[in-house]
């Protein structure tokens, strides 16, 4: 065999080699996908049903949802319309006052606290009237 015959045959090989490693790199990165995006949907059912309560530490700010939504618009993506956070949480603190007037209270008035309160004055309203 010549030198450029040994040549081509290791380079074919380099060339298979990393073929295989790009093709296992994109099956493994197409299962996380598949594995996020179902886990996503999953969280994504359970708040439209009201399974997740909205929490005021773990809301995401107003800029940011913009940014997103003004992401996907550009892109021409989907965009769905969502409550904002302030509507979470007021809905959220509507159902617990409809269970505490029904009687169907999952923790003693004890255990219950208010949120904190905060220097944000654009949202005064649903903290001081709901609470």
């Amino acid at each position: 065999m010549s030198e450029v015959d040994e040549a081509m045959r290791r380079f074919l090989a380099a060339v298979d080699s990393a073929s295989d490693r790009g093709r296992r790199a994109v099956a493994e990165a197409r299962e996380r996908d598949a594995a996020f995006r179902g886990a996503t949907g999953d969280l994504v059912d359970r708040v439209r049903r009201g399974g997740v309560p909205a929490r005021r530490d773990e809301l995401t700010a107003e800029r940011l949802r913009a940014a997103a939504t003004g992401f996907r618009v550009e892109h021409r993506l989907p965009v769905e319309e969502l409550p904002s956070g302030a509507e979470l949480l007021a809905e959220h603190s509507l159902e617990q006052k409809k269970a505490f007037v029904s009687g169907n209270v999952g923790e003693g008035a004890a255990n219950r606290r208010r949120p904190a309160e905060t220097d944000d004055d654009e949202d005064f309203s649903q903290e001081r009237i709901l609470y």
